[in-house]
């Protein structure tokens, strides 16, 4: 890893070099993003680091707030002609965006354009294929890919006795052996339609909706309001009874119960490595997702979440070089080991996994590569390739809602689920009306 005299000494450099590119009026490349915290300066620094190693382009980073309020963002930009070269867009974003013909340049025909050597076969291919064409041409950058873990207080568990799970029902057996040992609750778990809709789908190789979960056309329909999955969010509203879950939120809201010692296991995403790394005050470790041995024998592959870089048509043809440039040079091993040691994202090359590796931070860091062994496990099926579903940023929504639902006592899982998989399919023959 980087030490603070190398981070400090290249940012010192980065600042001297940016000032002498602005002297000759550098060509600014505009890139939207929704990092905030510690991302948002890694963000920053990988920017300055462009930056600093030619002086024909300038990358210029610009937070626009959450993933929904930065892609909302880029659309009404586009609309008004005042759009980014670059915008970063969540992975529930991919079908809108690919339906937009004439507002995106695909990554492959960038590269192709401007001349720039690009091997698509050098990134992870559980993380290539959401964002590929049918005929597995690159349409985004990858860039923050993460999939849900099991993080753990292994403290809380050792006192209480408790093993690592690695079932759903040795998941409710530690949750009551924390909560008789005095913890408020066993398990919590965030982004809940992305863990226990979409991944817990994928992870039992079942399917979340027809045509191959929409890969294979916007006529889909959902179908998980399946005994599966119902039957498992039944078990998780039942045991609020006795504390064993605790609903805190749709995102990361809940991230608190876990790194105050509260609840003494979290199912989130792996990019929350570096706020439990600076929070927990406590041994945490993360583990692959539970198996529910009543749906499946194994478990097949979790998928991603994160967002990728799309590229917006419309700008003059030789600024797409510098972001040509600029897509190459944030792939880079040494670019990307950082960001997936820091961020707990993915590396989204395997030139950057074997760097990491290389530099010991899996033997340092134990559990750090479960993300990656996890999406990797099998080789993806249809149930387990990814999602691609139009207008899934409402359609989230509604599934939190009707979970949110349940978790309070209104309804129970298969009024909730046959209801958001109701209003689901409504929203996507929108979709599909409006892209015919």
């Amino acid at each position: 890893m980087f030490n603070s005299k190398t981070i400090i000494a290249g940012m010192a450099g980065a600042f001297a070099l940016s000032m002498a590119s602005e002297a000759i009026a550098a060509t600014e490349i505009q890139w939207w993003h929704a990092m905030g915290g510690r991302n948002g300066e890694l963000v920053n620094e990988m920017a300055d680091g462009f930056n600093a190693s030619q002086s024909d382009y300038k990358v210029v980073p610009v937070y626009k707030g959450n993933y929904t309020e930065t892609m909302t963002a880029a659309i009404a930009a586009f609309r008004a002609k005042q759009q980014p070269h670059i915008v970063q867009v969540f992975e529930v974003g991919t079908a809108t965006m690919m339906a937009a013909e004439g507002a995106v340049y695909p990554v492959y025909k960038l590269m192709e354009d401007t001349g720039t050597a690009f091997n698509q076969d050098d990134y992870l291919p559980a993380v290539v294929s959401y964002y590929t064409t049918p005929d597995n041409k690159l349409l985004s950058l990858p860039f923050n890919s993460s999939t849900p873990v099991m993080w753990y207080n292994k403290d809380a568990l050792d006192k209480a006795g408790a093993k690592v799970p690695s079932t759903w029902a040795e998941v409710f057996d530690a949750s009551q052996k924390l909560v008789d040992s005095g913890m408020k609750c066993g398990f919590s778990f965030g982004w809940q339609s992305w863990v226990m809709v979409e991944n817990f789908s994928a992870w039992h190789n079942i399917p979340m909706g027809t045509k191959e979960n929409g890969f294979a056309g916007f006529d889909t329909e959902f179908v998980f309001n399946n005994d599966d999955v119902i039957g498992t969010l039944q078990s998780i509203a039942d045991s609020q009874e006795k504390k064993l879950f605790q609903y805190g939120g749709r995102r990361g809201e809940s991230l608190p119960l876990f790194t105050n010692g509260e609840c003494g296991m979290w199912m989130n995403s792996s990019a929350y490595y570096g706020s439990i790394v600076q929070q927990a005050k406590f041994t945490f470790g993360q583990t692959m997702l539970p198996l529910n041995t009543e749906v499946a024998d194994k478990a097949q592959n979790s998928i991603i979440g994160g967002a990728t870089l799309w590229v917006l048509q419309g700008k003059p043809a030789a600024e797409y070089k510098g972001v040509a440039q600029f897509f190459n040079y944030i792939s880079s091993a040494e670019v990307q080991a950082r960001w997936h040691q820091e961020t707990g994202y993915v590396p989204i090359t395997t030139a950057a996994y074997e760097l990491s590796e290389k530099q010991g931070f899996y033997e340092k860091n134990p559990g750090t590569d479960t993300a990656i062994k996890q999406l990797s496990l099998n080789t993806p099926t249809p149930n387990s390739k990814g999602i691609r579903f139009g207008n899934f940023v409402q359609v989230r929504d509604v599934i939190n809602e009707e979970m949110e639902a349940l978790w309070a006592g209104e309804k129970t899982a298969k009024q909730a689920m046959d209801t958001a998989v109701e209003r689901g399919n409504d929203l996507l023959r929108k979709f599909e009306k409006a892209n015919d």
